[in-house]
């Protein structure tokens, strides 16, 4: 594949290393040709890196197998489980990432596999949760889209606007970890 068909969430190989691109940027310049920078992070050891390429220049593609699990529980280490085996499979914080934030007892998300081990797990890309604490919301402060904070069910703190409450569901976009409506 060129680095012309790098876009958010495709898994390539430079010197057999596996990277995911988290964050994608295609330049045209007047007379030179096309960039690619992106921002990919290393399947194996977790590193963020930003790299540029020429937009014609040739990529590997990593063959990387996706498989479905659920996810059980954190003790030291995140466990989860293969709905179709039962085998659980258990991954540090280096391989989870920052999608730990996110993870729910019991809920589905999906591991990659590169040679055979787990690199990395993927979250559905919107999830719903209930927000256990948060400070009541003023009447009057609804000029503009004012947020607060609050604390999910899960653990994790995002912002909310000024009108939810303790009790409401709301669902959150995973990749960024924002607000996007009541569920």
């Amino acid at each position: 594949m060129l680095a012309n068909d790098l876009k958010t969430g495709i898994i390539f190989k430079e010197n057999g290393q596996p990277f995911l691109v988290m964050k994608y940027e295609h330049i045209k310049s007047a007379r030179g040709g096309a960039n690619v920078k992106v921002k990919a992070r290393h399947l194996l050891t977790g590193q963020v890196l930003e790299k540029s390429y020429l937009a014609s220049a040739k990529m590997e593609s990593a063959d990387v197998l996706r498989k479905n699990a659920q996810y059980l529980y954190k003790d030291t280490n995140y466990v989860f489980m293969d709905p179709d085996t039962f085998d659980q499979i258990t991954m540090n914080s280096d391989v989870v990432g920052d999608s730990a934030v996110f993870l729910k007892e019991g809920e589905s998300v999906q591991v990659m596999y590169f040679e055979g081990n787990p690199v990395s797990i993927e979250l559905p890309i919107t999830m719903i949760f209930e927000i256990t604490y948060t400070e009541p919301g003023f009447k009057g402060n609804t000029v503009s889209n004012v947020y607060k904070d609050a604390v999910l069910d899960n653990g994790a703190s995002i912002k909310v606007p000024t009108f939810a409450k303790i009790g409401d569901k709301i669902k959150i976009d995973t990749r960024s970890g924002t607000y996007i409506s009541k569920a």
